[in-house]
């Protein structure tokens, strides 16, 4: 492999960013509890991690103006539109692998 130079580097992570927002946007089938459980993180985190680069780099940026970028919309319109009662197996297996805070 070719080195990367750090410029074509940010530009590779920041697609592949995008592409992982864009994939989330359109499954929206599948719940952030479900995600949590799977893989540890969801679209929440993904939007705070947004918000921590951002306010490292100096720009300040709100919870909703971060999950707005990940959602596509604002967070409140999206949980009204796909978010779904979890099951109580699913909140139970979240409880017990829930990350400490």
């Amino acid at each position: 492999m070719d080195t990367i130079d750090d410029q074509k580097r940010i530009e590779l992570e920041a697609a592949a960013f995008r592409r992982l927002r864009d994939h989330l946007r359109e499954r929206t089938d599948v719940q952030n509890i479900d995600l949590m459980n799977l893989a540890g993180f969801c679209r929440n985190c993904l939007s705070n991690w947004y918000r921590d680069a951002a306010e490292a780099d100096g720009i300040a940026m709100t919870k909703d103006e971060s999950r707005e970028i990940v959602y596509g919309m604002p967070y409140g319109e999206w949980r009204d539109r796909y978010q779904r009662e979890a099951s109580p197996e699913t909140a139970q297996r979240f409880e017990q692998t829930r990350p400490s805070e």
